[in-house]
Parts: C-alpha cells; structure tokens; sequence
C-alpha cells in the first residue's frame, strides 16, 4: 500500500491537504485573485463593512480587506518556508553528525542545543530579532534559529538508532568514507521524523511570524501579512471586528491544516516502517 494510499483513506488528511493546495494556489496567484492592488488606500471609504465593492470590507486606511488577505498569504507562507528552510540547514546537518559521530562532537553540538531549547522560543525570537532589526527577513531568520535545535535532537536521535544497524556497520567495513555513508545510508533512514517535523515546523513558523509581525518586528508597512493585520486591527476592534475575525481565522485553518498533514505522515510513515521490519 503506497503512502498516498495510506494518507487517502482519511478524509481529515484529505481535508488539510485540500486546504494547503488552497492556500498555496492563492499566494501564487495572488496578483491574479486580488481585487484591488493591497496597498492603495482610498480614505474615503475606510473601514467599511463587506459589500459589492469590497466583499469583505476595507480597514482603517480605506485598503481592501480580501486583497490584503491574499497578498498576506504569500508572505506569511514564504517567511514560513524561510524559518523552516533556516532551521533545517542548521538542524539536520549537526544532527547527523552528532548522531553518527558521537563522542566530544555530539556532547558540545547537544550541549548548545539543550542551551537554546532552555530559553523560551518567542523571547529569544524577539531578542535575535530585534538585534537584527526590524524586518520580516530578519524576524524569519530568527525564528529559523529558535526551531533549528528542534531539527538536531529530531535528526540525532534518529540517526543514533541507525548509525548501529547491520547494513550501516557492513557499508564502513567495505571502505565508504564517512560522507557516503552519511549521506546514503543514514540521511534515507531519517527521513520518517524528518519530514513530519517540517510539517509541524511549518504550523508554528506562521504562528511564530504572526506574533512577531503583530509585536511589530516583522512584516513593515504597506506591506500585508495575517500577523500584521491582526497588529492595525486591534485598534478597531469594537467598530470593525470583521478586520480581527479574518486574519485570526486564516492562521487558524493554516495551523490546523499543517498539524493535520503532520499527524497523517506520521502515522502513515510509521505504519510503513512497521511494515517493513
């Protein structure tokens, strides 16, 4: 039974999946989809509710809410692709040599890693952040160093499971040098955790981008992201509610949708690996 098989046969799956696809489609699309251009502003009509001009309203500076939501997507899901790329060159590497050499390496790498996993997430995200300056590229990188320690235990400990298995012991009695048998005996045999951990990473990269943007550290003006509208919308709460209702239900649904593709590789990848012991 192949893994998309496995991964059909639950409609919740299929559902996130469906959602992804959705949300993918948009940030490509987006200058196709939008109604409007997101930052033109038209003072004259800010903070209308949903009608035929403008289906779900405009905000505070008159720009229109559904075109700033689409726009929104494609950069709250790249900074998310960047934090997750981020933490995964630095994770996954140190987690494979720490796991397949051991010894002094592994202690130091680890050592550093429990280090950082100590500190809150968001408050070291904000300190690197802040220190980088404010920018979404900088708030991404930040959060890329924050959940690459996540990737080095994920990977390592994986890797220390393999590293004693027969055919990796038969493929250094033969001669392959240390990278090849890294590279391909190890690396395809981490993969199982490896890539539900990018799917999960990916639910909390978009929270993460969305707390930072709304702390300000983020996405800059005019620009739009999910975080960055909830941050202008607070301030109408109580006139238009509609402006934090929107972005907050987005990132909700992407967040779920993530998590829920994370949790059905999981189980598929493990009942195939059961299947092959």
């Amino acid at each position: 039974m192949t893994l998309w098989r496995r991964l059909s046969g639950r409609a919740d799956v299929m559902l996130a999946v469906a959602v992804l696809a959705v949300f993918v489609l948009v940030a490509v699309a987006a200058p196709l989809i939008a109604p409007y251009d997101p930052v033109d502003q038209d003072l004259l009509r800010r903070l209308e509710g949903p009608g035929a001009a403008h289906w779900l309203g405009t905000d505070e500076s008159g720009r229109d809410v559904l075109s700033r939501l689409v726009y929104g997507t494609r950069v709250s899901l790249g900074a998310s692709l960047l934090a997750v790329a981020v933490a995964a060159l630095g994770g996954v590497p140190l987690g494979l040599l720490a796991g397949y050499l051991g010894g002094g390496f592994d202690l130091v790498v680890s050592r550093v890693a429990d280090a950082v996993l100590s500190i809150p997430g968001l408050v070291l995200a904000i300190a690197i952040a802040t220190a980088l300056g404010p920018s979404l590229t900088n708030a991404m990188l930040a959060v890329g160093v924050v959940y690459a320690p996540g990737f080095y235990r994920v990977v390592r400990g994986s890797a220390l499971a393999v590293r004693g298995q027969t055919y990796v012991q038969a493929a250094i009695v033969t001669g392959c040098s240390t990278p090849r048998v890294i590279l391909r005996h190890v690396l395809p045999n981490v993969s199982t955790p490896l890539i539900v951990k990018v799917f999960l990473t990916f639910g909390y990269a978009i929270l993460a981008e969305a707390g930072l943007s709304f702390l300000g550290l983020g996405v800059q003006p005019p620009l739009a992201s999910w975080g960055s509208m909830l941050k202008r919308a607070v301030r109408h709460l109580e006139q238009a509610p509609l402006l934090v209702i929107l972005p907050g239900v987005v990132i909700l649904v992407a967040v779920l949708a993530f998590n829920t593709v994370g949790d059905g590789l999981r189980d598929a990848l493990a009942r195939r690996d059961r299947e092959h012991v």
